[in-house]
């Protein structure tokens, strides 16, 4: 592992996630605001998704051939500047259309991210590494919750966009300064089937067919927390500090243990590892209804966050294992091609229940979805013994 190539990658994704993250508890209030049913706020999230679930894979394999700082550089930058749309936007409609446009860049940059440090993961360490990932990752995440809505108790929803701009651009500066070019690496080094040929050999894989189940329910399941948890907690009275603190909490607790399961995924069986959390996920966020007051939604979050630590890395290991054979770029594109399938669907479908039914049975849905991708996970994995 190069550690040097390793801590820009990190310090850039850090910095781009904390800016994206400022924006998380803020953004279903800011639609709900220019009066958006629950459906609208589930299209803002579903549009980020489609136009990344569509253009990833493209990137990915591009960034096979082509090498990948280019792309990553360019996403940033391009995220930096579609930040400032935030507040230029007039309508719902254009919030979507900027929503889309930074699922454009996204697909350059988080896929390309983690190809770059699969890459660098030696063997038989791919949990620690893309755990270490990880955690910086979210600790993006985590962070960017909580200043999102201090900056906001205490200045506006403007200068919350502005940070965020401000941080993507921090991450372009330090990947086009300091970033060296990765190696061109195609299937097995030297592929040049073309995309669709390459996604049919990538799918026969039964590991990648669980991996994709597994990546799609994680995109639904997350949908509650991210998209309609600031408005579940604001109806117990809970002002946008609180509201990021709990957010910050869910991430951080996942944030501070994802080490600790990369190395359970170098030690133990991954594939059960992952069976385990994904059903504790099903118990759990039905239970997040039932919380009542900061202090048991924090609690639920807090194991929330932490059966996520412990699987993501295994999920991540099993992809760099198949990304040596398939091609690193075009794996984790494919798998967050489901991501954004997950986060396309599961947002308008979850809006949708709000208007028809409450915001209770958003997180009943996500149980449900997390149990069908349990099933199909188990079942495409069942041959693997390690």
């Amino acid at each position: 592992m190069d550690k040097r190539i390793f801590l820009i990658l990190a310090f850039s994704m850090f910095a781009s996630t904390l800016g994206i993250g400022i924006v998380i508890p803020l953004f279903p209030l800011y639609v709900k605001q220019m009066g958006a049913s629950g459906l609208w706020i589930g299209l803002m999230f579903s549009a980020y998704a489609v136009s990344n679930s569509a253009f990833a894979p493209l990137f990915g394999r591009l960034a096979d051939r082509r090498g990948r700082k280019w792309l990553l550089t360019f996403g940033l930058l391009a995220y930096a500047i579609l930040s400032l749309g935030y507040m230029f936007a007039g309508s719902v409609q254009q919030l979507a259309l900027v929503r889309l446009l930074q699922g454009i860049a996204g697909a350059m940059t988080f896929p390309i991210a983690n190809a770059y440090i699969g890459d660098l993961s030696p063997e038989e360490e791919e949990g620690r590494w893309m755990g270490y990932a990880s955690a910086i990752f979210f600790s993006g995440f985590g962070l960017g919750p909580l200043i999102g809505g201090v900056i906001t108790a205490h200045f506006s929803m403007t200068a919350a966009f502005v940070t965020m701009g401000g941080f993507n651009f921090a991450a372009f500066l330090a990947t086009l300064l300091f970033l060296p070019e990765s190696p061109k690496r195609g299937i097995n080094g030297e592929d040049e089937d073309g995309l669709l040929q390459s996604f049919r050999k990538i799918s026969k894989s039964s590991i990648v067919r669980g991996l994709l189940s597994y990546q799609m329910v994680y995109a639904l399941g997350s949908v509650g927390i991210v998209a309609f948890l600031p408005l579940l907690a604001s109806r117990q009275g809970l002002d946008t500090t609180t509201i990021g603190i709990l957010l910050t909490v869910n991430i951080l607790s996942t944030t501070l243990l994802i080490p600790l399961g990369g190395i359970l995924a170098d030690r133990l069986n991954r594939r059960i590892i992952i069976v385990i959390c994904a059903s504790l996920a099903v118990v759990l966020l039905p239970v997040l209804t039932l919380a009542n007051g900061v202090w048991q939604m924090v609690a639920v979050l807090v194991l929330l966050g932490m059966n996520n630590a412990i699987s993501m890395p295994c999920a991540s290991a099993l992809a760099v294992e198949e990304g040596r054979k398939f091609g690193m770029g075009s794996i984790m594109s494919t798998l967050f091609l489901a991501s954004g399938i997950g986060m396309a669907i599961g947002p308008v479908i979850s809006g949708r229940i709000v208007d028809l039914f409450n915001i209770q049975s958003v997180f009943y849905f996500s149980s449900a979805m997390w149990l069908f991708g349990l099933g199909a996970f188990a079942w495409f994995t069942r041959h693997r013994t390690s």
